[in-house]
């Protein structure tokens, strides 16, 4: 058999004695390109649902014979008794494909998230991990991210867990994620958010179990955390039942710093609909990106009268992306869209901040709570901090953290987590980078508290 594929952008096909497989789900028109995906999605409200109505239509314009119509939905079974015995209508085969499959293959192919990369940094862990024969390794996948655990053999509750994430934070530029060692630095995208940390965690967790077979000592590496983490450490916390006396998270703090505090977050997404128009006529549309902003600008004003003291530890409102469909500067665009990066502090709640936001922004604005979690507070541990002035020769400052971190989804069990790490900068940038012998120093810190937490 002989299938032609014919692509007819912007308009039907003529009339065809050929039979036809044609795709009603749009999201299999723009396959492969992510960018048209995403525009389709910001200009069609409800773009996937109309594949239906072309049931009574397809055998009208192929005449060929059996066709097949590929849906995303099922179809009205009682619209399609009407059409079949009451208007007698021929229609065509169909089955069903549903939009969620061509968006899961189409994260696979993200540019942003690169699943074969973020598999070849889990295969290094674990083949590193595999010379020692006492350990148990368990591989984990939900939500199509892939964690690792790795226990001592016959201990389900390891007394310390060194958890580590791989991710790192996505840079349009790949060059950016080759390291390079300068003035003592190693510099390169993630190198201190957190695999310099990994690393360290990495050599703790082997040399202390060659040394020691029976240790108490786990290991759990995640690569969600950048995305909020919830499929991560979050799962294995809240389904698969992971456990611990104590965990050390590398990721705040500083060499002789200790976290003992994090904001709160919510990410908000905001949708506000208009009407287009032409922008040479700006009063027969209704501009919903104006309303919009004038409404983030609101509730950033209220933020700002909560502003006290110097060391920023208030809630704070951040307008991080702003989107509309508009390809053309002359267009009243018919959608607008935001996303808001919001931080809080205790005794703020995550419902209490939901609550006020969305009075301040109005009924016009629909907003959907992306990822939340509350403020943490941690119980200082006077081991590592002892273990801190004697590598270093320097006091240990207790901080509060703007951010937050994996140590979340841990500390709501009640165990203790402690927030320490090497001397980074500018995260999350290009130009992000770790202080190479404050790495050692680290390694020798967490040594010497492990040696008296675990085997005195």
């Amino acid at each position: 058999m002989t299938v032609q594929t014919c692509i007819h952008p912007g308009e039907l096909p003529p009339f065809s004695n050929q039979s036809v497989v044609f795709f009603a789900n749009l999201m299999s028109m723009f396959f492969g390109n992510i960018e048209q995906m995403n525009q389709l999605n910001r200009e069609v409200s409800g773009a996937n649902t109309y594949g239906g109505r072309l049931l009574p239509i397809i055998n009208i314009l192929f005449k060929g014979g059996r066709n097949l119509l590929i849906l995303e939905k099922e179809p009205n079974e009682s619209i399609l008794k009407y059409q079949e015995e009451v208007l007698e209508l021929s229609l065509p085969d169909f089955i069903i494909v549903p939009r969620e499959l061509y968006e899961a293959i189409s994260q696979d192919n993200r540019t942003n998230f690169n699943p074969n990369e973020i598999e070849r940094c889990f295969a290094f862990v674990r083949n590193y991990i595999k010379t020692l024969d006492n350990v148990n390794i368990k591989e984990y996948r939900h939500n199509k991210i892939p964690s690792l655990v790795v226990l001592p053999n016959k201990i389900g509750k390891p007394g310390v867990l060194l958890v580590s994430h791989l991710d790192v934070v996505s840079h349009e530029d790949a060059e950016v994620y080759n390291p390079e060692l300068t003035d003592g630095r190693i510099y390169g995208a993630g190198s201190g958010d957190m695999k310099g940390a990994l690393a360290i965690m990495l050599e703790l967790f082997i040399n202390f179990h060659r040394l020691h077979p029976a240790i108490s000592l786990g290991l759990a590496v995640t690569s969600d955390e950048e995305q909020g983490g919830s499929s991560g450490i979050g799962y294995l916390f809240d389904e698969v039942g992971l456990r611990c006396g104590t965990a050390i998270v590398p990721d705040g703090g500083s060499l002789n710093e200790i976290t003992i505090a994090e904001k709160g977050v919510i990410h908000l997404h905001l949708i506000c609909l208009g009407h287009s128009s032409h922008a040479a006529r700006p009063w027969l549309g209704d501009n919903p990106l104006e309303k919009l902003l004038e409404r983030v600008a609101n509730l950033k004003r209220y933020f700002l009268t909560l502003k006290q003291g110097d060391d920023h530890w208030h809630p704070t409102c951040a307008l991080t992306r702003v989107e509309t469909p508009n390809v053309a500067t002359n267009r009243i665009p018919s959608v607008a869209k935001a996303d808001l990066d919001i931080r809080f502090p205790p005794p703020f709640t995550v419902d209490q901040v939901i609550c006020v936001s969305t009075q301040i922004l109005g009924t016009h604005i629909e907003s959907k709570v992306i990822l939340s979690s509350e403020p943490m507070q941690f119980e200082p541990d006077t081991l590592f901090k002892t273990a801190i002035e004697e590598v270093t020769g320097e006091s240990v400052s207790f901080i509060r953290e703007d951010g937050a971190s994996d140590a979340r989804f841990i500390h709501q069990y009640g165990i203790p987590v402690i927030i320490s790490r090497p001397i980074v900068g500018e995260l999350h940038s290009e130009n992000e980078w770790i202080d190479v012998d404050s790495m050692i120093k680290f390694y020798m810190i967490c040594a010497r508290y492990l040696e008296r937490k675990l085997l005195t």
